[in-house]
């Protein structure tokens, strides 16, 4: 079947952070110093790490616009820079007085990581920042946001688009308590088992907890719930199944849920249905924990079309 296009542009509204990485044999227990590690600086931030999913996944170029707040930096520069060079339309707010985000990660050799953020500017992005690009959100062939940003910033974007008909996607991350208003804006919600936890009070492990989540969020108003599960796969709230993940061999987990939200953007937007949206995403976050870094481990569409 043909995939039908959408040529408006996804927009992500979210933080952007400079991630300083440490990948080191183990991860340190409190008070534990572990020594032989190696350092890496590189560009992350959840809005942005899936900015630059949507547009490197994307059939067609320039189909991301970008809304965030940087500090008047260096790595509030480097941030335009970045973005122009993947293609993206970045809109971004200057903060005189905080500096651009930045993100501590410890990996270890297994994959997993630990992460502690400093918002700067993306804590003061305001409703008065995103004004400006109220018609840009309006117009959007999706919304996408997370929770590194104002809430009160995220909830009424989140109802811009929604008057007009736009799909909101959220991926709720970190995981915060959310406005009941909120959940009614949302085409798709989608938390990690934890995530999912946190804000239903039930704990995921399995199909059945996993159902009887969506349908907490689908009492609040959500219209459709995806639940990643790790090396479990992806739950899908319409089709109540499990659909399972692809066996790869993990180097660095930080950047997988942001290019799989991304990707099932970029599909939702194409016309597909869920269950290859979530295939596309899927294979898109599988590539990315075979490489180390935040936007660095992003793949771009024709390695997941090929499957390289």
């Amino acid at each position: 079947m043909a995939v039908k296009r959408n040529y408006r542009k996804i927009v992500v509204l979210g933080s952007t952070n400079t991630d300083m990485v440490i990948t080191g044999r183990k991860l340190p227990a409190p008070g534990e110093t572990v020594s032989g590690g190696r350092f890496m600086m590189n560009p992350g931030g959840k809005g942005a790490n899936q900015a630059v999913a949507v547009a490197r996944l994307s059939a067609r170029p320039k189909s991301c616009e970008f809304i965030g707040k940087v500090g008047d930096d260096l790595f509030g520069r480097e941030t335009a820079v970045r973005m122009k060079k993947d293609g993206i339309d970045a809109r971004l707010i200057i903060d005189r007085e905080n500096p651009s985000g930045t993100a501590l990660i410890l990996v270890d050799s297994k994959g997993q990581n630990v992460i502690s953020v400093a918002l700067g500017a993306n804590g003061t992005l305001c409703v008065d920042d995103i004004a400006p690009y109220r018609k840009d959100i309006e117009n959007a062939a999706a919304l996408l946001l997370q929770l590194e940003t104002s809430i009160e910033t995220v909830v009424e974007a989140a109802k811009w688009a929604h008057a007009k008909g736009v799909p909101v996607i959220l991926n709720p991350a970190p995981a915060a308590k959310l406005p009941k208003g909120l959940y009614r804006c949302l085409e798709w919600i989608t938390p990690n088992e934890t995530e999912a936890e946190l804000l239903t009070g039930i704990k995921v492990t399995d199909v059945e907890s996993a159902g009887r989540a969506a349908e907490v969020f689908r009492r609040r108003g959500v219209k459709r719930v995806a639940i990643t599960m790790g090396s479990k796969g992806v739950y899908c709230g319409n089709c109540e199944r499990i659909y399972p993940a692809k066996k790869v061999k993990s180097v660095d987990c930080v950047a997988a849920g942001d290019t799989f939200n991304g990707a099932f953007a970029v599909a939702l937007a194409e016309g597909r249905s869920c269950k290859d949206a979530i295939a596309f995403a899927q294979k898109a976050a599988a590539i990315s924990v075979t490489r180390s870094g935040a936007q660095a481990s992003v793949p771009y569409r024709h390695e997941v079309v090929s499957g390289r």
